[in-house]
């Protein structure tokens, strides 16, 4: 695997491999076992957007493996003053064994990878965070066992989350549904790959999407760079929130996935997330191994 851009870049049997690596690596590090895959190896971190998880996963995950890291904020950064991409590309790849970005176009990250010579990984774009729902497919397969007659609700906007988990979802075998406003539903290239899955539903009622599901998914009304529009957006998703009444359509079982940060009392009830805290926080958790995983197949190359 050269690069991870999105998801739909990938079949869903190298979606498994990863997950499977992600498997290994994890018990490696719980059982104190080390695995110096990227021994020497410099992983250049891009931040153009703020982050809390992502950071310090990617820079935790490649010091354990043997590598370190290099962090480059966009208000430190010649790219943040307007360097062309493809120049920056071209650069730090003369200094750097890989790259990690997160930033809002996912033009910025195809470039990268165009004009650069080395492995480049999205940490988070608008259009899709295949990092973040690597991790969710990690723990669902933790919890449930295997993917197999699972159904995956997404509750919310058609942004980056709900787009990554339609493609990473119906590609291991998921039936998916997800529920969206008029106005807010994800972009034609997704919605063109879900028509080609009979087990993909796309409805603007929440509990018509939650009924009889096995993960109840949900993310922010409002990303990073949409605060402008908060009070539409909060007005649009009334109704959309995770809460007991939504759960209870649901199958008894359900758990519950966020990819935080979390605002309770929006989309989702502050009880239900307490009550699937432990879900949430093991799904953060694991946004290390699963990136531990892509890290290997894509820098250990």
């Amino acid at each position: 695997m050269k690069h991870l851009l999105k998801l739909l870049d990938l079949t869903g049997e190298e979606i498994l491999e990863i997950l499977n690596l992600a498997d290994q690596l994890k018990y490696e590090t719980k059982h104190g076992i080390d695995h110096p895959h990227l021994k020497g190896k410099c992983l250049g971190m891009i931040f153009e957007k703020s982050s809390t998880r992502t950071r310090v996963s990617f820079e935790v995950g490649i010091n354990q493996l043997g590598g370190y890291a290099v962090v480059l904020a966009a208000d430190c950064s010649q790219i943040g003053r307007g360097e062309p991409v493809q120049d920056t590309a071209r650069v730090l790849s003369r200094y750097v064994d890989g790259i990690m970005i997160r930033t809002f176009g996912q033009d910025e990250v195809e470039a990268l990878a165009e004009y650069g010579s080395v492995p480049v990984i999205n940490g988070l774009t608008d259009f899709c965070h295949p990092c973040q729902v690597l991790a969710d497919l990690m723990t669902i397969r933790e919890r449930k066992g295997s993917f197999a007659g699972l159904k995956l609700c997404f509750i919310g906007d058609g942004n980056n989350m709900m787009n990554s988990l339609i493609v990473g979802g119906l590609k291991v075998g998921m039936a998916v549904s997800v529920a969206c406003p008029e106005g807010y539903r994800p972009p034609r290239e997704i919605l063109e790959f879900a028509a080609g899955y009979e087990q993909f539903t796309l409805t603007d009622s929440p509990l018509e999407a939650a009924k009889d599901a096995d993960v109840v998914i949900t993310d922010v009304w409002t990303s990073m760079g949409q605060e402008e529009e908060r009070a539409k957006r909060e007005a649009a998703f009334k109704g959309y929130c995770i809460d007991e009444t939504l759960m209870a359509a649901a199958k008894p079982d359900a758990m519950v996935q966020h990819c935080l940060p979390a605002h309770r009392g929006e989309e989702i009830s502050a009880e239900v997330f307490e009550a699937h805290a432990d879900e949430i926080f093991e799904e953060a958790e694991n946004r290390l191994h699963a990136q531990k995983a892509v890290l290997v197949k894509t820098m250990g190359c």
